[in-house]
């Protein structure tokens, strides 16, 4: 460093803090920007708060709040449902019919699987 050279020097400030807002002058600043003629942007920068901030609160203030979901009550009946009787198909139309146990019917076409069915 050469005597001619001039000294300089910085001085660095701490990073500013973060403002805690109570909830009565979140209220009042959301209230400013309802005023007709009033726009959010005005009223952050006449108040030094952050737009974005501003309008999350009057998100949060001024939209109705969501009711809560309403369920209907549900019964499980205990019967089983009867299923129309349908006639059996004449033979040879292709179709195996198979009695289950409880009356039941089941019917498949002569080429299905027979693995499948198992």
């Amino acid at each position: 460093m050469t005597a001619s050279a001039p000294l300089v020097m910085e001085i660095v400030e701490a990073a500013p803090r973060r403002r805690r807002w109570s909830q009565t002058a979140k209220e009042q600043l959301v209230a400013e920007t309802c005023e007709p003629g009033v726009s959010v942007s005005l009223v952050a920068r006449r108040r030094g708060v952050d737009p974005s901030l501003l309008f999350r609160w009057r998100r949060q203030m001024l939209t109705p709040a969501k009711p809560p979901p309403l369920f209907a009550p549900v019964e499980v009946a205990d019967t089983t449902p009867v299923l129309p009787f349908t006639p059996s198909l004449p033979s040879g139309a292709g179709l195996i019919e198979i009695e289950l146990a409880g009356g039941r019917r089941l019917r498949v076409g002569r080429d299905v699987d027979a693995e499948a069915l198992r």
